[in-house]
């Protein structure tokens, strides 16, 4: 819910801070950065650590960072209680997907995994609408107390209802793989963030991807020669698994990108309030939350292939059907790898998730940022001629998709 309530909410936000809507988007992208980090870790906890205990300490990181928000007086404070929410959220999404793989057998997985995609997308996909009208009605904070509330529901209930269900087994802690993962997403993230509003050469771009870059590459290189890797990315050898991390990228650079750029359009280019710009992407988000169950079943029954072209083909037209992949895509890669790699396989393509999404709302804010500026002594509205570069770079993405369902899997 977090991760895109604050898109039609950030317009109040950023007025009232009075920041710029570039510095402003970070408490979006910000939040999926610090995901990103988060999650290659959760591989080892979940490996080292009792389910429901691990699972208790995400929630209360969650809680945390969700009261600092609620208080905070200027940007850096709601940013740093963004950060810490995002710590639990990661390790929650990372769990989540895992104590499901593990629990079903996989005849069943498809369609379990559809019913998470109904619960973790039916929060992302009304959240924008009920921001909308908490931040015109009562006030931007009103979100964060309304989250406080349902993890409040949802603490109570782990406490009673949860058990341990993933196998432990004793692993060390690569402090030095960490540090260059958070290099790598943090150097990349922020290189993109910043494209907008500075030169490419500058260290604020250039030389925050340099870092990026390089220590993805250390990283990699360390991971593929330690006989107990932080993070088995040899998983991406799998040519299914890799198709899937990939498609994954493309869909969350869409599915944020647009969460962002779309309450930008409608309330500074049309002037509408931020319940409006939350009503108006409703009906889209909505079907994205409703389909997921059966997208599971027909994935059960027809395999990964047709929902890849039906998609991206779709996808083409309007940026409308992201979940109809979503969940099938993580489960028909994740049913490619071996049983003892489930860990290493929900983390890496969950970090790649959270990561896209961050790059993808970084991302098209700065090319809408910069071809705004480009056009702007020549164009009567240079922000919409921003926008339409956004949706056509978002089509291209949609037919590179469509690709790799027609050539890339069985």
């Amino acid at each position: 819910m977090l991760q895109t309530a604050l898109t039609t909410a950030l317009p109040p936000i950023v007025k009232e801070f009075k920041i710029s809507i570039n510095t402003g988007q970070w408490l979006t992208s910000g939040y999926s950065l610090a995901m990103s980090i988060m999650i290659p870790l959760s591989s080892f906890l979940m490996n080292r650590f009792r389910t429901r205990r691990l699972y208790l300490t995400a929630i209360l990181f969650f809680l945390t960072g969700l009261t600092i928000a609620f208080f905070s007086v200027n940007f850096y404070m709601m940013l740093v209680g963004r950060i810490v929410q995002a710590c639990g959220s990661g390790l929650l999404s990372s769990m989540g997907q895992v104590i499901i793989l593990t629990i079903f057998p996989p005849e069943k997985r498809g369609s379990a995994m559809g019913w998470y995609g109904l619960s973790v997308g039916a929060a992302p996909v009304i959240s924008p609408t009920i921001a909308g009208i908490l931040a015109d009605t009562i006030g931007w904070r009103t979100i964060f107390l309304l989250s406080i509330s349902i993890m409040l529901c949802t603490l109570v209930y782990t406490l009673i209802e949860f058990s341990d269900c993933i196998p432990n087994k004793k692993v060390k802690f690569d402090i030095f793989s960490f540090i260059l993962s958070a290099f790598t997403f943090g150097g990349i993230t922020l290189a993109i963030g910043n494209f907008g509003t500075y030169k490419f050469v500058s260290y604020h771009v250039l030389l925050s991807l340099i870092i990026g870059i390089l220590a993805g590459v250390i990283f990699s290189i360390r991971q593929l020669n330690l006989k107990q890797p932080f993070l088995d990315i040899r998983v991406l050898g799998n040519k299914c698994f890799a198709i899937s991390a990939l498609t994954i990228i493309g869909v969350n650079l869409i599915n944020m990108g647009s969460a962002v750029i779309f309450p930008l359009y409608f309330q500074q280019v049309k002037k509408k309030s931020a319940t409006i710009s939350g009503l108006a992407v409703l009906p889209g988000s909505l079907s994205l939350a409703l389909v997921s169950p059966f997208v599971g079943k027909i994935y059960d029954k027809m395999g990964i292939k047709v929902l890849f072209i039906v998609f991206a083909s779709i996808n083409i037209i309007r940026c409308l059907c992201i979940s109809l992949l979503n969940m099938p895509i993580i489960t028909w890669g994740m049913s490619k790898i071996p049983a003892s790699k489930t860990t290493d396989g929900s983390a890496t393509i969950n970090s790649f998730r959270i990561v896209s999404g961050s790059v993808g709302t970084a991302l098209f804010v700065s090319v809408m940022t910069y071809i705004e500026n480009l056009v702007k002594d020549s164009k009567p509205e240079p922000q919409l001629y921003g926008i339409n570069v956004v949706f056509l770079s978002m089509a291209l993405i949609s037919f590179i998709i469509l690709l790799f369902g027609i050539f890339g899997c069985e």
